[in-house]
């Protein structure tokens, strides 16, 4: 499966169906997705915490699993996001790996600050 595939797929499965470019940022559908992103992240962060704190870092397979569910939900709403502001989540993609390879290539890609 490609990610524009994924996304689509995923925008199916909103609750709010698809209104790609047709709602507000401060609107319920979109405000819900940002929190949603936010929360899923934490719990990603959450978890990671807890493999440190509570077995040395040292990750079990139970535990890489419940991560990888995770990190699906947080690219979920990733693709849904995406598509609300009308882009593919194949170009985001592409625009993210673009920066990371020119800031590769011109030797900042552990420098400080987000235009460099």
């Amino acid at each position: 499966m490609n990610l524009n595939d994924y996304q689509a797929r995923a925008v199916s499965t909103d609750s709010f169906g698809d209104v790609a470019g047709q709602v507000s940022v401060a609107e319920m559908a979109f405000m819900t997705k940002v929190l949603g992103l936010v929360g899923e992240s934490g719990e990603v962060a959450e978890k990671f915490k807890k493999i440190l704190r509570n077995d040395g870092g040292i990750m079990n397979e139970d535990q890489r699993q419940e991560l990888a569910k995770e990190l699906g939900d947080v690219l979920w709403y990733i693709a849904v996001l995406s598509k609300y502001l009308n882009f593919d989540l194949e170009e985001i993609g592409e625009r993210n790996l673009n920066k990371l390879m020119d800031r590769k290539d011109r030797g900042v890609i552990t420098s400080k600050g987000d235009n460099r």
